[in-house]
């Protein structure tokens, strides 16, 4: 068996039976990334000394039958914006060269006493403000279903790390669509957490209102485990899930326009299946979601701007100019206007709760569009532009709502579905999740 391409719940169970030894399983993806011809395109750098020391401390754990949790052993890959003590963490940007924290972000800290096994960090779009994963100011990691396409972002090393078999999980933000996106591209499960639900301490921000904090990985049961990990919980109890009289709303707003023909496909057949296993769909527009969506330019760039506007004037000509431009149009707002946004989106958020407050979760397409091609995106303005909105708009949808979200892969390959839950619902979302797995194949 191919202990590259398992699972990270069933690597768990190999070392907890004595199938797996933990410095042997950490190996394995060392040596893998050490012969992989893409592996500098996904990991920025990697932690071999950590990783040995990490995995020979979990086999003796192991041994002892003194394991710290179901993941004790398991070796995950890091998006480069979380803090690792006495290594670099970059956050993609030429403007953060050189920056060596002293301390690991909480979330590691926590993840390491769970005994997961850090193996680097990720490459990863610029200051995780794309939801293409393009980075030509360090690297752009590849995309396992279309060589010439672009991963997705900005966890676009994490899901590139796992889809190519050098990491068991990786561990991605989200503040946009940065996990869902990069996983539904990957054919990889993504769990967008609920704003607070997981700590950003020594997380490199974008936009501190938005940013979350998930895995990606090859199942739901592992997303479920590597969130109790990240935060030193329970993970959610999958057992009996089922389908059978769970009531979906798809969501017929903004979020089923435009959609390219397979992204279509994908969803309608996946909605077919889920109906099939016992779901109860419902298809409505809810006109608020329209209003949410024009709101997000002045939430997300003013705030961004706010935070790194002062670092990236002191030295703009280091970074990739439609990432530049991007956070620029954040200075344009007023404070008044920013406010009242605001108060606005959090009106918003009353009346969405209300009109979802029936259905168990909503379904929408992850993405729109499949992977575009990295080669136009650096040479078409157009392009990058209208497939960077396309890529994002629906996945924001969630974090304009303050919602947790699961993606899902489909069947057709970079095509997900995404099931989104009320704040804090992580655990009935994983549960249903599961199901929906089942149902999907």
């Amino acid at each position: 068996m191919n202990w590259l391409y398992m699972t990270a719940a069933d690597l768990g169970r190999g070392i907890a039976d004595g199938s797996i030894h933990a410095v042997e399983l950490t190996e394995a993806y060392l040596d893998a990334i050490a012969a992989h011809p893409e592996a500098g395109r996904i990991y920025a750098r990697t932690t071999p000394d950590r990783a040995r020391d990490e995995a020979m401390a979990a086999a003796e754990r192991a041994k002892a039958g003194l394991r710290h949790g179901p993941l004790d052993g398991v070796p995950v890959s890091w998006k480069d914006l979380f803090d690792t003590a006495g290594v670099a963490t970059e956050a993609g940007s030429a403007l953060l060269e050189g920056r060596v924290p002293e301390a690991d972000a909480a979330v590691l800290r926590t993840a390491t006493a769970q005994g997961l096994v850090c193996l680097g960090k990720t490459h990863m779009s610029e200051l995780a403000f794309s939801g293409l994963g393009l980075n030509p100011v360090t690297a752009t990691p590849p995309c396992i279903n279309d060589p010439a396409a672009v991963p997705g972002g900005s966890s676009s090393g994490a899901a590139a790390s796992v889809a190519f078999g050098l990491a068991a999980a990786g561990i991605g933000s989200d503040t946009g669509g940065s996990v869902r996106i990069p996983s539904a591209w990957n054919d990889l499960v993504g769990l967008k957490t609920t704003p607070g639900r997981l700590s950003l301490e020594g997380v490199v921000p974008l936009a501190e209102t938005f940013d979350t904090v998930g895995p990606l990985a090859r199942s739901v049961e592992d997303c479920a485990l590597l969130l109790a990990a990240l935060e030193g919980g329970r993970a959610a109890d999958l057992r009996g899930a089922s389908l059978q009289g769970q009531r979906f709303l798809v969501l017929e707003t903004v979020a089923l326009d435009d959609l390219r023909d397979a992204p279509a496909r994908g969803f309608d057949d996946a909605v077919t299946r889920l109906e099939a296993a016992g779901a109860v769909i419902t298809r409505a527009k809810i006109p608020e979601v329209t209003e949410a969506l024009s709101l997000a330019g002045i939430l997300f760039t003013a705030e961004a701007y706010g935070i790194w506007g002062k670092t990236i004037e002191t030295a703009p000509e280091k970074m990739f100019p439609r990432i530049l431009e991007r956070f620029r149009s954040g200075a344009d707002f007023r404070a008044s206007d920013y406010v009242a946004a605001w108060r606005r989106m959090h009106e918003l958020r009353r009346i969405w709760a209300q009109k979802t407050a029936a259905y168990d979760a909503v379904l929408v397409p992850t993405s729109p569009i499949l992977p575009p091609e990295a080669a136009r995106l650096m040479t078409d303005d157009a392009y990058y532009v209208a497939e960077n909105l396309l890529a994002l708009r629906n996945t924001r949808i969630g974090n304009l709502f303050g919602l947790c979200g699961l993606s899902l892969p489909t069947g057709q390959p970079s095509c997900g579905i995404s099931l989104m839950a009320g704040p804090g619902e992580e655990e009935r979302l994983l549960r249903l999740g599961f199901a929906a797995e089942r149902a999907l194949g």
